[in-house]
């Protein structure tokens, strides 16, 4: 089994588009695709929706939920997950400090999968992936803790496009100075997954042992 993690400095910076690019590209590997939620229910600390007063992950009164996508025509990332070409996608939500307990009952999900693609940056404290690509943007201030502390172990940083030439790409360095010898792609809107990028994983996954 492959796995690529995809995770981000923020919400909003592009995960989910550059893992459906990155699924649409090449459909050959017949992904798995994972979206990672820790969620603190019914409270503005939903990592699903920062902006969000009350939090949908229906946990229940649970600590951990799984849930299997068949829906291709909703809005949610799971379901934007199938339209690319996944042929399986689920969404794991968990309360804070449970994500190392529900990663068995993924695992047991997934057992066969081809190729996995998560979304998700606190993962990597649980698995060491093939490839864990960190998307940043000169557009977003804030930085996630959880970002944070994966940046040195980013193999790819994705940096948006710049919209104000050097001071965008000042920040980016100032932010990622500890991500020494990460390859860097440029992406834009509303084509998150650039060709260039979509060759690295690919010729990657073809030379490289599975790790999970």
């Amino acid at each position: 089994m492959n796995v690529v993690v995809i995770g981000g400095q923020a919400s909003g910076v592009g995960k989910t588009s550059v893992i459906c690019g990155l699924i649409a590209a090449m459909p050959e590997r017949r992904w798995t695709a994972i979206k990672i939620t820790q969620c603190n229910h019914g409270t503005m600390q939903c990592s699903r929706d920062s902006n969000s007063k009350e939090c949908d992950c229906e946990l229940h009164g649970a600590s951990i939920a799984i849930s299997v996508e068949h829906d291709r025509t909703a809005s949610s990332d799971s379901s934007r997950y199938l339209a690319a070409g996944a042929v399986r996608s689920l969404w794991m939500r968990t309360l804070p400090g449970h994500l190392g307990e529900a990663l068995p009952r993924l695992e047991e999900e997934i057992a066969g999968a081809e190729n996995v693609v998560i979304e998700s940056n606190s993962v990597l404290e649980f698995l060491s992936p093939d490839i864990y690509a960190l998307i940043v943007s000169p557009r977003v201030a804030d930085v996630k803790a959880s970002a944070r502390r994966c940046i040195p172990r980013a193999n790819v940083v994705l940096v948006e496009e710049p919209s104000a030439g050097n001071a965008a790409q000042l920040w980016v360095e100032e932010q990622l100075g500890e991500a020494n010898g990460a390859r860097r792609f440029v992406i834009t809107r509303p084509q998150f997954a650039s060709a260039d990028f979509v060759a690295y994983v690919r010729e990657r996954l073809d030379n490289y042992s599975p790790q999970m």
